[in-house]
């Protein structure tokens, strides 16, 4: 990934894919995602998402709006087991929440002072 906002972590198991956010989310970095995450799902029939927001400034208008990120946000559906998310804004939070009530995914959302739970509830830790 080329993105500055959006970095991969490296994980203990292959079938996590962590990532941090740390500042605002551009077009690129949305595509940048994207693109690893279809090429994930093209290895594996499923796999784990750990997103963990360090300093959230927003998306610029129209990020996520490519098809790279559509055609990944559609197959997240059917590829993504676990989808957990750390330090989201309250928003966030409360949407995702609700999302893993009604899609095929386990939603979970932790705090950030819950890291380590988060990692635990992927099965995966940093490398």
């Amino acid at each position: 990934m080329t993105s500055s906002t959006i970095r991969r972590v490296a994980t203990t198991n292959p079938q996590v894919y962590a990532f941090e956010i740390d500042g605002k989310v551009t077009s690129d970095d949305m595509e940048d995602m994207a693109n690893v995450m279809n090429a994930a799902f093209d290895a594996h029939d499923s796999v784990d998402m750990l997103l963990i927001f360090r300093h959230f400034d927003g998306s610029e208008v129209g990020a996520g709006f490519d098809w790279a990120s559509i055609k990944s946000r559609f197959r997240s559906l059917t590829n993504v087991g676990q989808y957990v998310v750390v330090g989201a804004p309250d928003s966030a939070a409360d949407m995702i929440e609700l999302m893993g009530k009604i899609i095929p995914v386990e939603a979970k959302t932790f705090e950030m002072a819950e890291l380590d739970k988060a990692w635990t509830a992927v099965d995966a830790r940093p490398v």
